[in-house]
């Protein structure tokens, strides 16, 4: 009897040898879901896993969702000043009754507006010129500061720089021909504007003598000066840090006090 030839390994085609060898991976993969599954439906049992799961994390997070509303609620008492500390809360009415006078909140009214600009420049063979130095034709920090304290006694109730609410603890500074003011730049010209009463500021300006000698100055040299009214100006509230770093109460100073 003759045995049939044995074909080696290495005159298969490719294709055979690489079928075989997924046929026989399928075949161990389909035994062990068998083994795995014993009679059960694994994809029905991983479908109910997966809502079990998802409706273990959605009780979760409506638990988390219940704590976060509570304390926000707390946070609204607090901060309103239901609850909590009774000297916490005296301060806090305290405080509430000197927002206004601190500038935290809005003002309308009837205003003055004062602008103040650099001179034009001038022709360089002009005698004025040849005679002046380039800060003769400039804004100063002096110059705003005066007309800022001016409208103050004045009477004004609310003050602004530019775009920025002035309250007493606001810096003006002037660096060369630009306006620094509480960490913002500004190039002229300087627009102030006063909320309060219109006639009285405007006298003040009038009686002001470094705003007299500004005006004088200005008329000399070309500086801008002019002065507006309006009927009805909103300043925003002051929303900078209001905390001082370099001062105390003076000892002694009581407390604020809550309105009644």
């Amino acid at each position: 009897m003759r045995w049939p030839t044995r074909i080696p390994l290495s005159r298969l085609h490719p294709a055979v040898v690489v079928s075989g060898l997924i046929f026989a991976l399928a075949g161990l993969m389909f035994a062990a879901a068998a083994n795995t599954s014993q009679g059960t439906d694994l994809r029905a049992q991983r479908a109910v896993e997966l809502r079990d799961l998802v409706r273990q994390k959605a009780d979760h997070v409506r638990v988390l969702e219940q704590t976060v509303t509570a304390a926000q609620a707390s946070v609204d008492d607090l901060t309103a000043g239901r609850v909590g500390d009774p000297a916490a809360v005296s301060a806090r009415i305290g405080i509430a009754g000197l927002a206004r006078d601190a500038g935290l909140t809005p003002e309308t009214g009837r205003a003055l507006t004062v602008a103040l600009d650099d001179a034009p420049l001038r022709a360089p063979d002009d005698p004025l010129w040849q005679t002046m130095t380039p800060d003769d034709a400039i804004v100063h920090q002096a110059d705003v500061q005066a007309v800022v304290n001016s409208l103050w006694r004045g009477g004004a109730r609310a003050l602004q720089v530019m775009d920025q609410r002035i309250i007493n603890t606001s810096s003006i500074q002037c660096v060369g021909n630009t306006l620094l003011l509480q960490g913002r730049v500004y190039s002229p010209p300087f627009v102030i504007t006063a909320v309060g009463p219109v006639r009285k500021m405007r006298a003040s300006l009038n009686a002001d003598p470094a705003v007299t000698a500004y005006r004088a100055w200005a008329d000399a040299v070309g500086l801008g000066y002019d002065v507006s009214r309006q009927n009805d100006a909103t300043i925003a509230g002051y929303v900078g840090p209001i905390t001082m770093q370099y001062a105390d109460p003076a000892a002694g100073t009581p407390a604020p006090q809550p309105s009644q």
